[in-house]
């Protein structure tokens, strides 16, 4: 029962797909199937970046409508803003103790803009194995 399947729940924010906007990402519940997973990673997947910046932040709540810029993250969110950024792959922990997170990508002077998702990768729950959906 210590094995990735029993352990991890991935959940998606941000569905891939073309980018020329701002979006707020859906809501993760750290507290999925009763589990109260203790350990969130978010990733982050570029396909073709054309133009515009993208930026990259991770939210959390109490209640899943006060949102807030969560300042508990080890590594840094992406900008997301040239051809470099093609075909990536980013990733950043969250260490907060709130019960929601989601992803939110501020976009700048996107005219075609670019394609990604984002990915929350939940782990360590209290209460295993993890329900995979």
């Amino acid at each position: 029962m210590r094995d990735s399947y029993a352990n991890l729940l991935p959940v998606t924010s941000i569905n891939p797909a073309a980018r020329t906007a701002t979006i707020n990402g859906s809501t993760v519940d750290r507290y999925a199937s009763g589990a109260m997973y203790q350990d969130a990673l978010i990733i982050v997947h570029t396909g073709t970046i054309t133009d515009g910046t993208h930026t990259i932040t991770v939210e959390e709540s109490d209640d899943n409508s006060a949102w807030a810029t969560a300042t508990s993250l080890v590594g840094t969110a992406p900008v997301i803003d040239n051809t470099g950024d093609n075909n990536k792959c980013f990733a950043v922990r969250y260490t907060g103790m709130k019960r929601y997170v989601r992803v939110r990508s501020a976009v700048a002077g996107a005219t075609t803009g670019g394609v990604y998702g984002a990915t929350v990768l939940l782990s360590d729950p209290r209460v295993m194995p993890a329900v995979q959906a």
